[in-house]
């Protein structure tokens, strides 16, 4: 009888830098690559959308069929299957008489419930369950204290990785795959299976980015990015725009399905760095993956604190309101401050919105219209291509001020940032056409927002 082991992927679409997979083909003699789509994952929710939006949902569809398409070129495959990992994985393991079962390990409480009900259920058939970390710049194991004494301010937590940390070097792709005979590989899921009545979402025409999903793509795009268009030397001084594919790297897609390595990234600059030029630009875009890492170990030391109206600071004193009137004027858009409005529609439209466009929506919906940011950080979980569970509660845990942020009242003032980032309403006039043929300082004056 052959070693089997079966690899689970999740949030790691990837063959480079992919630790526990590498390892399951080099231990076993037939390894079972699997990738399930939880359908919980997809239910609708009570505020009227479902958790896992269309954007989101097309985006992982083509990462998972780039996935297949990469391993059939090593010699294997992917099985793909629509239901409950801990029910799939245990009647697989019995079937075909795995000896484990490889998975990488997340950080928050749905899936760790997850990963803990599969592994319940193996230690019925005697199987072991190996989790690998694969989602940080910098491994826990290598943090210069434990992750339950994490500093509460990033600046110290920085400094202190840069000073005492090394960054681990990329694991290689595994040479080839060898998966049992007779295995059936059902086909990938159509989006209207996963979402009741939904086609593939039409992204508009002005989007940013034209993102498709894989860790093909990722990889084109990092090598767009920084060699073709050499626009990492610019990437401090851009990331703050608004319009265009190139002002920000958009890694943050890859990055959060794991198409693409935090690692792989790192290594890419240090390559640029070496080759071509090392600034302010190249530091800062490693600066950003450190953030990235702060809130995945933020999340593994508050737990579900992180999903909780009173967030990681226990704040039982703000009172939020629940009012859907004002809600739903938020996600479509129909606020009457054009900034915000924007925004939103980029967001609704393309599943898409930069960073500094985030930090204004979510400031002006907790702290000019008071609604419970737990709504505004569902409502992006189901939007968002980019959707990483600790980046964002993380981000919205701070800006609602319930954060472990030594920044009292963070608070964005919408004229102020408009007339910074948006000086002469290019970004407003391409999202709101209705405000086309309106002289620019009329449409600052309408971010005027009056507390």
């Amino acid at each position: 009888m052959p070693k089997r082991i079966i690899y689970w992927f999740r949030n790691d679409l990837r063959l480079h830098d992919n630790e526990g997979f590498l390892k399951a083909t080099q231990d076993a003699d037939e390894v079972l690559p699997v990738y399930i789509f939880d359908t919980r994952q997809f239910r609708d929710l009570s505020l009227g959308f479902p958790k896992t939006g269309l954007f989101r949902t097309q985006f992982l569809l083509e990462a998972v069929q780039n996935l297949r398409d990469n391993l059939r070129k090593k010699g294997g495959n992917l099985l793909i299957f629509k239901g409950k990992p801990e029910s799939i994985i245990a009647n697989l393991a019995r079937e075909w008489q795995a000896e484990a079962v490889f998975t990488s390990k997340e950080a928050t409480q749905e899936e760790t419930e997850v990963e803990s009900a599969v592994s319940k259920n193996l230690k019925i058939h005697n199987v072991d369950i190996e989790l690998f970390w694969t989602a940080t710049l910098y491994h826990p194991r290598d943090l210069p204290f434990w992750v339950s004494r994490l500093p509460d301010v990033f600046t110290e937590f920085r400094k202190s990785v840069e000073r005492q940390s090394k960054i681990r070097a990329t694991y290689p792709e595994p040479a080839t795959v060898t998966v049992p005979a007779g295995l059936t590989f059902e086909k990938l899921p159509e989006i209207y299976e996963l979402i009741l009545f939904s086609q593939p979402p039409i992204s508009d025409p002005r989007r940013a980015l034209s993102f498709k999903g894989g860790e093909t793509e990722a990889l084109r795009r990092l090598d767009d990015y920084f060699w073709q268009k050499d626009q990492l030397r610019y990437y401090k001084e851009t990331r703050n725009e608004l319009l265009g594919a190139d002002y920000s790297s958009k890694f943050s897609a890859w990055l959060a399905l794991g198409c693409i390595s935090p690692r792989r990234i790192y290594e890419e600059v240090k390559r640029y760095e070496a080759n071509r030029i090392s600034n302010d630009s190249t530091y800062w875009l490693v600066f950003e993956l450190i953030w990235r890492d702060y809130f995945r170990f933020v999340g593994l030391k508050y737990g579900t604190r992180l999903f909780k109206v009173t967030g990681i600071k226990n704040d039982f004193k703000t009172r939020w309101n629940h009012r859907q009137d004002l809600f739903q004027q938020w996600v479509n858009g129909q606020t009457g401050v054009p900034f915000i409005d924007a925004n939103m529609r980029e967001l609704q439209l393309t599943g898409f919105m930069s960073n500094r466009g985030r930090q204004n929506v979510a400031s002006f919906l907790t702290k000019d219209l008071g609604v419970d940011w737990t709504w505004g950080a569902a409502y992006f979980e189901s939007q968002l291509i980019d959707y990483d569970v600790c980046s964002n509660w993380g981000n919205w845990n701070y800006v609602a001020g319930v954060g472990n942020d030594p920044r009292e009242n963070r608070y964005f003032n919408i004229h102020t940032q408009a007339t910074r980032y948006d000086q002469q309403a290019l970004y407003m006039k391409h999202w709101l056409p209705e405000l086309a043929d309106l002289p620019t300082d009329k449409i600052h004056a309408k971010n005027h927002i009056q507390k």
